[in-house]
């Protein structure tokens, strides 16, 4: 922005050389003005006054927020079932009940401006991680990953061992259990028990199991199990973590929640009732990020489709209400589809989303 005496001294300097014989056009491009400016600062008291455009009066835009949705936004977003939440998980959990208060980003946007934008819980922010290897799952049942990790307890040097299975496909824990050893015979017993509970007998092709290269996950006995119940083992590279990333991730998700002790636990009931209660919060209440906010259960059972489409619909109906605020399509929340352990098939997983896109197109058309 030009300064007032700015303006007087290049006004004088170029009526000066215009006086002279020189043409208005190139007087006026030496100060990097156009005609149109110099003329525009000599009409309606441009040289008394200076420039009025700081203090114009403009219109408030048709989809800015009012104060009412904004104290809304900040008090859904203090209720103690959101406290520790992001507006990425709040947002899909209020569109379950049918309820669209404002966008991800007007909530982000809210909450930064009280000073409320910061890291919402424990764990610290996601870094990066590559894909996975090995395997390709389009539904449940296909590729389970499993692992062990230490759980502290009061007492320095003892820990106690969470052996744990997911199911790639849904994230959803479908076997665990919690023993003060770290044995061959605890694997080989929840392997067991999770075929039962799984029903993998009536499956026509059994899952593959994906673990990494621990002792006790590649035991004789484990390896004679996994036989016995017709599931392939998988095993991650050497010293290569990311293999095996999504149970990985789970672990960190369980020791960032408030209820993990943070001084270790008591003894081992107290571990195994911490497990209990977090296997049924991950499976049933925590909307992950990776299946678009669905809970794990809710993929596993296939009722993913229903709840995004439903939200789908709030989403069309609340840019019918003020499509002011929309400037293009709604949300994506078309179902995910197949998940890959092997950047190597990129191709492969390419072409399953593709006719998986094609075959819920119509239903989540924006």
């Amino acid at each position: 922005m030009i300064g007032l005496e700015d303006r007087q001294t290049w006004v004088q300097h170029i009526k000066t050389a215009h006086t002279a014989g020189a043409r208005l056009r190139p007087a006026c491009e030496v100060v990097g003005i156009s005609v149109r400016t110099f003329e525009r600062w000599q009409a309606n008291g441009g040289l008394a006054v200076g420039d009025r455009r700081p203090d114009a009066t403009r219109p408030i835009p048709a989809h800015t927020l009012t104060e009412e949705e904004r104290a809304r936004i900040l008090a859904v977003a203090n209720e103690p079932r959101f406290a520790d939440q992001p507006p990425a998980r709040i947002v899909p959990a209020l569109a379950d009940e049918g309820i669209y208060i404002a966008s991800e980003s007007s909530f982000q946007r809210v909450l930064r401006a009280h000073s409320q934008n910061a890291h919402r819980g424990r764990s610290r922010a996601p870094q990066p991680a590559r894909t996975p290897t090995t395997h390709v799952a389009t539904a449940p049942g296909q590729v389970w990953c499993w692992d062990m990790t230490y759980l502290p307890t009061q007492v320095q040097g003892q820990w106690l061992y969470l052996y744990l299975i997911m199911d790639l496909y849904s994230r959803m824990i479908v076997g665990w259990e919690i023993h003060a050893s770290d044995e061959a015979d605890h694997a080989v017993a929840l392997l067991k028990r999770t075929a039962l509970t799984e029903g993998i007998h009536a499956l026509p092709e059994k899952p593959v199991l994906h673990g990494d290269n621990g002792s006790t996950l590649k035991a004789t006995t484990v390896l004679a199990m996994l036989h016995w119940l017709g599931v392939k083992p998988s095993y991650s590279r050497p010293r290569v973590s990311d293999d095996n990333a999504f149970v990985e991730s789970l672990f960190k998700t369980a020791k960032y929640r408030p209820e993990f002790p943070t001084r270790g636990f008591a003894d081992l009931e107290a571990a195994r009732a911490w497990g209990h209660e977090f296997v049924r919060w991950y499976n049933f209440d925590h909307r992950h990020s990776g299946i678009r906010y669905v809970t794990p259960a809710q993929r596993h059972a296939g009722e993913d489709h229903a709840i995004l489409a439903a939200r789908h619909q709030t989403y069309l109906q609340a840019r019918e209400d003020n499509p002011a605020r929309w400037s293009g399509n709604t949300r994506d929340w078309s179902p995910v589809g197949p998940v890959t352990l092997n950047p190597e098939r990129d191709a492969v997983i390419r072409d399953l989303q593709a006719e998986n896109k094609t075959r819920w197109a119509p239903e989540f058309d924006s």
